[in-house]
């Protein structure tokens, strides 16, 4: 907060004038002597003209290109760092839960923005933390389950809410009747849960073990494309 610092004089620091009394040397004169004529200089128009170089000028326009440029530079970095804090980002696929929708080591891109939109939808592929020691880490899995539905899966069928769930993303030379994991009884998803299941089910932890029900807060995103290799490209 600041205070007011003044000292009482005048505004326009001009103290006021004092009466200044009538004087007899006062002397005006009659005439006024005309100035002496000068001499015109004469100029060679052939004679050389010496260009002369403006240094600073240039220095000047050096140093505004620079600081535009780095302007530019640090916008790009802030934008790219927001992005993948707040929008998009890269992962990339270790392990085979996902065999054979994903590999190991493919790169996929994750929308962060998705579920601040929506809920989550059955069949989404989502990167979420599980916390796990000290740190978390992050999972993908696929959505199977939604809030306030009844899930159960026996011989590697999936019935949501007693009807059979068609699963064309599993490959049927991997996940057989006899080669699925575990099954497990009927059960109520939560609310703001999902159940996930990795499309490698007999290679896959998930909601069916320690796991368990994924809360929304859990979710990172939602992956939607496949970045490489080129081989392997293509939208989830």
């Amino acid at each position: 907060m600041s205070s007011d610092d003044s000292t009482g004089t005048n505004d326009d620091g001009v103290e006021p004038s004092a009466d200044v009394p009538p004087s007899d040397d006062l002397v005006i004169p009659s005439t006024v002597e005309a100035a002496a004529p000068t001499t015109a200089e004469l100029v060679d128009d052939n004679a050389p003209v010496t260009v002369v170089n403006a240094p600073v000028a240039q220095k000047s326009a050096v140093g505004k290109s620079i600081r535009e440029w780095g302007l530019v530079v640090i916008i790009a970095i802030a934008a790219a760092v927001l992005m993948k804090l707040f929008v998009v980002q890269q992962f990339y696929v270790s392990g085979e839960s996902m065999d054979y929708t994903l590999h190991n080591f493919d790169r996929v891109l994750v929308n962060k923005l998705s579920y601040d939109l929506h809920d989550p939808n059955r069949g989404d592929v989502v990167v979420l933390e599980e916390a796990q020691g000290l740190a978390p880490r992050d999972l993908i899995k696929r959505v199977i389950g939604l809030p306030g539905e009844t899930i159960e899966m026996r011989d590697c069928v999936v019935y949501i809410n007693g009807k059979v769930l068609v699963e064309p993303y599993l490959d049927p030379n991997v996940v057989t009747a006899g080669n699925c994991g575990p099954n497990f009884s009927q059960l109520t998803v939560l609310k703001d849960h999902v159940f996930v299941m990795g499309d490698n089910r007999p290679g896959s932890g998930d909601s069916r073990g320690t796991l368990g029900q994924v809360d929304y807060e859990q979710i990172v995103g939602r992956a939607f494309v496949v970045i490489w290799p080129k081989s392997h490209w293509k939208w989830l």
